[in-house]
């Protein structure tokens, strides 16, 4: 079994791009499920529930959020409608739209896909691993395989959340930096990890926004309306590949 994550879409752009490639990769390398964070891929500023459409019609099979989640108005009932398609942050309040988990089908296989948000320099929202802890007890005896998508800004604090729940989940993937990192591993306890996927967005920028946009920002500290770099096209992503339940290998591409 393989399973796909891809980083996190940047701009309609990057939609267009996975619709041309998506497929194509996915039967190159006989991919059985992609999961891709799709929290920005409205212009950098959210998900549309047509955008979302348009990202699942590429080939991607669960769309997993962040803290861009409720910038769309119009996702909140597609994500209360599609809970084996989209995915937000579980430690959102229980009353928000949408769900934080959701278990698929995968080569007969029963999979348990799981979206967090860190807490470190993010909003301050429930304890992910009380949110993490408490999902897999509720969902014990229900599922074959695991994975996480870990939507946080520290490094520290997804290691740390691979290091806790090594063996317990055995997919976790950072997103949200847009930066991929090159510490791609499995750990003592049988866990695939990395520390972020990067994105799929294009080169010409600060992570897929536009670089004038930025440094008016950061060096003037003026108001700024971000919008999506210009540039080439191209998408991080990482392969887990299992031996039934057990992940044998994780490996980095670019496509």
């Amino acid at each position: 079994m393989k399973i796909l994550a891809i980083g996190d879409i940047v701009g309609t752009r990057a939609i267009e791009y996975l619709r041309q490639n998506l497929w194509k990769t996915r039967d190159k390398l006989k991919v059985d499920f992609v999961v891709a964070n799709g929290e920005n891929a409205t212009e950098i500023h959210g998900l549309s529930a047509s955008d979302a459409e348009k990202i699942l019609d590429t080939g991607v099979d669960l769309i997993t959020m962040g803290n861009h989640t409720w910038s769309k108005r119009d996702l909140y009932a597609f994500l209360d409608n599609n809970p084996e398609k989209i995915i937000r942050p579980a430690n959102f309040p229980g009353s928000s739209p949408g769900y934080g988990y959701t278990i698929v089908n995968v080569c007969g296989y029963k999979m348990l896909c799981i979206n967090v948000q860190g807490v470190a320099f993010m909003e301050p929202l429930a304890d992910p691993f009380e949110t993490v802890e408490y999902i897999l007890a509720r969902e014990d005896g229900e599922y074959d395989i695991s994975l996480l998508d870990f939507h946080a800004e520290a490094t520290s604090e997804k290691y740390a959340m691979a290091r806790v729940f090594d063996g317990k989940i055995d997919m976790i993937f950072g997103t949200h930096t847009h930066v991929p990192t090159a510490d791609t591993q499995i750990l003592p306890g049988g866990t695939a990890y990395v520390t972020d996927l990067g994105m799929t967005g294009p080169d010409n920028g600060i992570l897929g926004t536009d670089t004038d946009r930025v440094l008016r920002k950061t060096r003037q500290h003026l108001p700024s309306q971000f919008i999506v770099a210009d540039g080439t096209i191209y998408a991080d992503a990482v392969l887990f590949e299992l031996d039934g339940e057990k992940v044998t290998r994780i490996s980095r591409l670019k496509f």
